[in-house]
């Protein structure tokens, strides 16, 4: 009998161990100072407006969305709600018509936070036309600045697209080239 639960139970060790090791197998971020920043359009002509500008401050358009801080959280409540009532008899179908109700009205909620689209734009000097451009350049160039997680939020919740892109964006953006003096350092 004890033979029996033993051999039953032998499956869950090799899934254990695997778990356990995949868990270590995620590879850390590269450093800042490890990567190469993408090059930021000169202008506001970009799909993504940069919160920091060219002389490395925060934009105005992010100083008014960390002073109003509503964002996309207020919003996605909100569409969460209006969607359950909606479809109140239907739970799964309300929750998941509220989240993309509220993701949508969050979004629109941060933007007029933020002064609006036109201001965002005349107030931004720098933009990409690729999400993973904005975040490796955010990264690289300014997640040192004591700001910088009021201008990472302000961006996400203009860019929620950015909040999931932004490690995948790390992980593979181009490394720079170590020479042999720096590695005899």
């Amino acid at each position: 009998m004890k033979k029996a639960s033993v051999v039953k139970r032998s499956w869950l060790c090799p899934i254990l161990i695997t778990l356990a090791t995949s868990a270590g197998c995620v590879a850390p971020s590269p450093k800042p100072e490890q990567l190469v920043a993408p090059q930021p359009i000169q202008g506001n002509s970009g799909q993504y407006m940069c919160p920091y500008t060219s002389d490395g401050v925060m934009a105005k358009w992010v100083d008014k969305a960390v002073n109003a801080r509503l964002g996309g959280s207020a919003g996605s409540l909100a569409g969460t709600y209006i969607g359950q009532k909606a479809c109140g008899q239907v739970p799964l179908v309300g929750g998941l018509l509220g989240g993309f109700v509220g993701k949508a009205v969050g979004r629109q909620v941060a933007i007029e936070a933020s002064g609006g689209k036109e201001y965002i734009k005349s107030t931004s000097d720098l933009s990409f036309n690729r999400v993973d451009d904005l975040a490796v350049y955010l990264y690289v160039k300014h997640s040192s600045h004591p700001h910088f997680n009021d201008a990472f939020r302000a961006a996400c919740d203009i860019y929620p697209d950015l909040r999931t892109r932004f490690h995948p964006a790390i992980q593979k953006a181009p490394r720079k080239r170590v020479t042999q003096t720096a590695r005899a350092r």
